[in-house]
């Protein structure tokens, strides 16, 4: 039965304020992985495990070619204090931090906001560019039948929670909601002022998860103090306080009236630096959890001169402000969390137009991770593989070339099913067939044909050190030399 959270009504009100509690003792031998499979444990000598927190700001690069043409970039302005305080070595605000400094854009043209937040749940945006809110005539209602990250979670028993800030004030999940009349002011900025805006909700363009597990942000302040928060948990703030939109009148911030651009700057360094302090507090946090503060697009360009933020604060960060030079987007994100609770990679089509600054596309299963803003073996390396062929033979009664392939994990870390053997470059004198009823077709956009690996004895694991066979059935009229190269993927293909 599929059980539903939101409220229309306003809930416990509880004020945001700064917290002077301190996180507990770094346990920075532990790793945040246990187990490859269903239910695994952020921290793998624990029965309990701390929770992911992911919070959604939007519009303003990280750097840019001019760092103060409109919007203004992040780094070093003066209307984000607590932001920069982050990433400043030595600043005791940086203790836990680690943060990209090659975070690109998801796709070039990855544009307006809805589409990034669609790849962040989806890792691709299907090719539809609106900020609408999700309608049939929209054309941004089709993820019904597709794989996403929740939807995932779901399947593998691990909690999560989507927190929307003024999600109370709209009449449903899915409905984008506006005004000046808020029953109560804003905890954060005082006044009004409201905006739930649909297009940064990414669960709500899933049949299956539009309407699950949704909470006003005011829920999070009391799920953290009761510890009952998620173990993946995604908080959105309205569009003021997630750095969107200015207030009217423009914001006063640690003395300083700031308007335009720079107020929206300022609001957003305001939420963050009350709302991560709280999370920091809680035993979620402590036990081994995560923040990552997330933005939505580059602005004004999508080359590698144009970098978004994506910070990361946990115990198990390399922590002082480190600088990570590795290319990351936002299938790193979900790459990642996938990893931590043992998912397989999700694999929905990527646009061609929709390639990364670099001209490759960003599927989940091969973009770079975050493993390199946590301190080693906090991510668990992905599986590897070794693919040992054997010789053809011909069936003399069906003329079918026959090969045995065998799939070896030669890493050290279980890969759980769904695994695809896959034949690249197969020469054009051949042609895969079904082999003992396994299926193949095409694995979308790669173009190369493919074949199931059988896994596990009953667990659906390939362990380290495993071996599986795979015969293979090519048709060949001409007699020809067969050839291709062989991948071995672990994702959820789309045909």
């Amino acid at each position: 039965m599929k059980e539903t959270q939101f409220n229309r009504s306003n809930g416990t009100n509880r004020t945001f304020g700064f917290s002077d509690a301190q996180p507990g003792k770094l346990r920075r031998n532990a790793a945040l992985l246990g187990a490859a499979v269903a239910g695994v444990l952020l921290a793998a000598h624990q029965a309990a495990a701390g929770g992911i927190f992911v919070i959604a700001m939007e519009n303003h690069n990280f750097v840019q070619p001019n760092p103060t043409s409109n919007p203004q970039q992040i780094f070093g302005n003066p209307a984000a204090p607590f932001i920069n305080s982050l990433i400043t070595p030595g600043n005791s605000n940086a203790v836990q931090v680690s943060y990209a400094t090659k975070y690109f854009n998801a796709g070039k043209g990855e544009h307006p906001s809805e589409p990034n937040y669609v790849w962040a749940e989806a890792g691709s945006d299907f090719g539809v560019h609106t900020d609408a809110d999700p309608r049939a005539a929209n054309g941004n209602t089709f993820y019904d039948n597709v794989i996403h990250l929740t939807a995932q979670l779901d399947a593998a028993g691990v909690s999560w929670k989507n927190y929307q800030e003024d999600v109370q004030l709209s009449a449903s999940p899915t409905n984008s909601a506006s005004g000046t009349n808020a029953p109560t002011p804003n905890p954060f900025y005082g006044t009004t002022q409201f905006n739930y805006a649909v297009k940064h909700n990414p669960m709500a363009f899933f049949t299956d998860s539009a309407i699950k597990n949704v909470y006003p942000l005011a829920q999070l302040l009391v799920d953290l103090s009761s510890n009952t928060t998620a173990r993946y948990n995604w908080i959105t703030p309205n569009q003021f306080n997630d750095a969107h939109s200015a207030l009217t009148g423009g914001f006063t911030y640690n003395g300083t009236l700031f308007t335009g651009d720079q107020s929206s700057i300022a609001q957003g360094d305001n939420f963050l630096a009350q709302i991560i302090p709280q999370i920091m507090a809680s035993k979620a946090y402590q036990d081994n959890g995560a923040i990552i503060i997330w933005w939505d697009e580059t602005e004004q360009g999508d080359d590698a001169t144009f970098t978004i933020p994506e910070i990361l604060i946990s115990p198990l960060a390399k922590g002082n402000a480190f600088a990570s030079t590795v290319e990351m987007n936002h299938s790193s994100d979900i790459k990642t969390i996938e990893e931590l609770f043992g998912l397989p990679s999700i694999n929905n089509t990527i646009p061609l137009a929709e390639t990364n600054v670099d001209g490759g596309y960003n599927n989940v299963a091969t973009v770079n991770d975050l493993s390199d803003l946590f301190v080693n073996g906090t991510i668990p390396a992905a599986p590897s593989f070794s693919v040992i062929r054997g010789p053809f033979v011909t069936n003399s009664f069906t003329d079918r070339v026959m090969e045995l392939v065998a799939i070896k994990n030669t890493g050290e870390t279980p890969a759980p099913a769904p695994l695809f053997l896959v034949l690249d470059n197969l020469s054009a004198n051949a042609t895969l067939a079904d082999s003992g009823g396994l299926k193949t077709t095409v694995l979308a956009p790669l173009g190369s044909p493919y074949v199931s690996v059988p896994v596990g004895d009953g667990d659906d694991v390939l362990r380290p050190h495993g071996v599986r066979l795979v015969n293979l059935e090519f048709l060949n009229p001409g007699a020809g030399a067969i050839s291709y190269d062989t991948r071995v993927l672990s994702v959820t293909p789309t045909p």
